[in-house]
């Protein structure tokens, strides 16, 4: 077994720290939050928490938080560590960080998640791995404790670009979705009709099946827990702009994308920031 510093232990970094301990590794945590999570002994800095190591995770909210803890723990962990960045950041901040473990003789992986905090405390993540392949043939154990699919996505960053790529994807078909059943009620169409039809025809997708914006078609949906969040609106905001950014560096045409950004910072603007990104639904229908 491992010992292993984790870096962050907020909604999802919390119960993956959890996993970790579960399946035996011994894991010394620190977040400036300071939880109590059980199993995991806090360290007073990240420096402290990476400093004889065999892995360093960390789940932290963008890329100035990745480049900052990075400055720190690199110097402090042993030789031959292997670290493991799971955060949700641009595709620029994951090479740079990578590019320095690399200059230091250590082996990174950019890891991002999907499956939101259900997935983080069932351990059925998907991580999207960017790296060498030496260094996702080192981090797949590990990942494997916390989640259920780990792909390879390429070298440095690529981990990183697809989780945006598909998380863009992902709020412009909730949108869709969401524009649909918002239609159906005008009509007067039942939504479990449309359901019904749509989620067995070329409607259908993840959006709809998994996750219907509307109460009842899909129980376990957040719109049957009054959009109770599973993937809070102002999280789908933050990748929506990390996709609408690496688009404009590199001339990729989004208009859908950046639309679907524009839709959702003005449900964050409305104070609806904090429910679960399928409340869409509520913005588009004026409530």
């Amino acid at each position: 077994m491992a010992t292993i510093a984790f870096i962050g232990l907020g909604n999802m970094g919390g119960p993956m720290a959890r996993n970790l301990v579960k399946a035996g590794d011994t894991v010394r945590g620190f977040d400036p939050a300071k939880p109590t999570i059980d199993g995991v002994t806090m360290a007073g800095s990240a420096a402290d928490a990476a400093a004889g190591a065999d892995v360093v995770v960390s789940m932290l909210p963008a890329g100035a938080h990745v480049r900052g803890v990075y400055a720190q723990t690199i110097p402090a962990v042993r030789k031959g560590a292997l670290l493991i960045d799971c955060s949700t950041i641009d595709v620029d901040s994951a090479r740079a960080v990578a590019a320095a473990a690399a200059d230091s003789g250590l082996e990174m992986v950019d890891a991002p998640v999907s499956g939101g905090t259900v997935g983080a405390e069932n351990a059925t993540l998907t991580f999207m791995v960017g790296g060498t392949e030496a260094a996702f043939a080192r981090a797949q154990p590990v990942l494997a404790k916390m989640g259920k699919t780990i792909v390879h996505a390429g070298g440095p960053g690529n981990g990183q670009a697809a989780k945006i790529c598909n998380n863009m994807i992902l709020g412009i078909s909730m949108i869709a979705v969401a524009e649909g059943f918002g239609l159906a009620a005008k009509l007067g169409l039942d939504a479990q009709k449309l359901f019904d039809i749509s989620s067995k025809s070329s409607g259908q997708c993840w959006s709809m099946t998994s996750y219907c914006p509307v109460p009842g078609p899909v129980p376990a949906s957040p719109a049957n827990r009054d959009y109770k969040p599973g993937f809070a609106a102002d999280m789908m905001l933050k990748d929506l702009k990390l996709a609408q950014a690496a688009a404009q560096g590199v001339g990729a045409p989004t208009p859908l994308g950046a639309a679907a950004e524009n839709l959702y910072a003005l449900m964050s603007a409305q104070g609806k920031g904090g429910m679960d990104f399928s409340g869409i639904i509520k913005v588009l229908q004026g409530k």
